[in-house]
């Protein structure tokens, strides 16, 4: 049954692959995340608990490579997913200089026999637990102890980059991304999982290697045994797999740094974030005329009016939206939507529409979280009350 937990990672990763990467460009990074993780994961399972010489041969050093993508790939998607370029520059190429290292480092393990990678690999698992093979520059020590600081570098490497580079948008735009909170929470979870998974690898090898030592009174081989560190990295690197299910925002979503919008519930997340088909470009003037043709069904007095959901409804991707409301119309979108709103009630006010309703109905009706808010944007927009503005129009009606 525990095969079962990589095999789903790997299904979920190219869920992300197939459905999501033409949305957004830093959904196939985390994707191929989640692939070396899981791939990890099935070399763990082939390795140690197989006990099958076949599988020891296989995953025995072979894979080890992918262990110096895991950082790259989430800095990657971490970069991607912020940035508006959405792609990456020549030098972060250099970021994967590593995991070449450690291809051309493991060259004369790869390039045996299979039948003496099976012998070499079979008696360092079962029989000695002596993890040393003649490799070039390094030793096999050297990068069971570099992989996991590696990982460790990058989670924080990560992490800093989200929390320099949100710093910066708030001092210029004065305000935060939309999907700041989710993502942050997001990154940070991950980037949790890496640090504990790296930090317990660190101390398990650090113990089989013979440096013992004391951790908050206890040895580190009653700390970081055999068992726990399967069972932390494993188990994190599936849990992980959970964790995106409860950010659909993230696994079903156009998920970028765009502008803030509020009062999205679960159902309206998933919904809004549906993935489909994009338009691959997008020209501003056929574009305006495609959006005004969309306002006529009037689409922003409804609650769940988000930005996600107007990509969902164009099939055009919220990335272009962001940048439009920003560079061309210089308004963030929840403005946008409110201004809408406003001229719309305006509208049925001075059309009469409205002269029976409530100043709570009439909130309702175009889309405000609440009476206060509406009253809040109608003033801000109107410089009166809609009570004041009412009584204006009714006098001019009665005129």
């Amino acid at each position: 049954m525990a095969i079962l937990a990589p095999i789903f990672g790997i299904f979920t990763s190219f869920i992300l692959i197939y459905y999501l990467s033409s949305l957004n460009r830093s959904n196939i990074f985390l994707a191929l995340f989640f692939l070396c993780c899981n791939a990890i994961v099935l070399v763990y399972f082939g390795l140690h608990f197989t006990k099958n010489l076949f599988w020891e041969g296989i995953c025995f050093v072979n894979w080890l490579p992918l262990s110096y993508l895991l950082g790259p790939l989430l800095f990657y998607y971490v970069k991607t997913t912020l940035s508006e370029s959405n792609k990456l520059n020549k030098i972060d190429l250099l970021h994967l200089i590593p995991a070449v290292l450690c291809i051309i480092v493991c060259l004369p393990y790869t390039t045996l026999p299979f039948s003496e990678k099976i012998k070499i690999a079979h008696n360092i698992v079962d029989v000695t637990e002596n993890y040393t093979v003649n490799f070039y520059l390094v030793s096999f020590e050297f990068i069971l102890f570099s992989r996991s600081v590696h990982l460790l570098i990058y989670a924080l490497l990560s992490v800093g980059y989200f929390y320099f580079y949100t710093k910066k948008e708030f001092a210029l735009f004065q305000r935060h991304s939309s999907n700041h909170k989710v993502l942050q929470r997001w990154f940070f979870l991950l980037a949790f999982i890496q640090i504990v998974i790296s930090i317990n690898s660190i101390g398990h090898m650090t113990t089989i290697y013979g440096h013992e030592f004391y951790l908050f009174g206890f040895k580190s081989s009653e700390i970081f045994t055999e068992k726990y560190y399967f069972e932390i990295c494993g188990g994190g690197f599936f849990i992980q797999n959970i964790f995106l299910f409860l950010f659909p925002k993230i696994l079903y979503g156009n998920v970028s740094y765009s502008d803030a919008v509020k009062n999205e519930n679960i159902i309206e997340v998933i919904k809004s974030n549906l993935p489909s088909k994009t338009k691959p470009s997008v020209d501003i003037n056929d574009f305006e005329i495609l959006l005004n043709a969309y306002l006529l069904n009037v689409p922003f007095v409804k609650k769940e009016f988000t930005l996600s959901q107007m990509s969902f409804d164009l099939k055009i991707p919220e990335r272009f939206l962001s940048t439009y409301f920003n560079k061309e119309l210089q308004i963030t979108f929840s403005e946008w939507r409110k201004n809408l709103r406003i001229d719309h009630v305006c509208k049925q006010l001075e059309q009469g529409l409205s002269d029976n309703l409530t100043i709570e109905a009439i909130s309702i009706n175009a889309g405000f979280a609440s009476r206060s808010k509406f009253i809040d944007a109608f003033k801000e927009r109107k410089g009166v009350t809609p009570s004041a503005f009412i009584k204006s129009t009714s006098k001019e009606l009665v005129s």
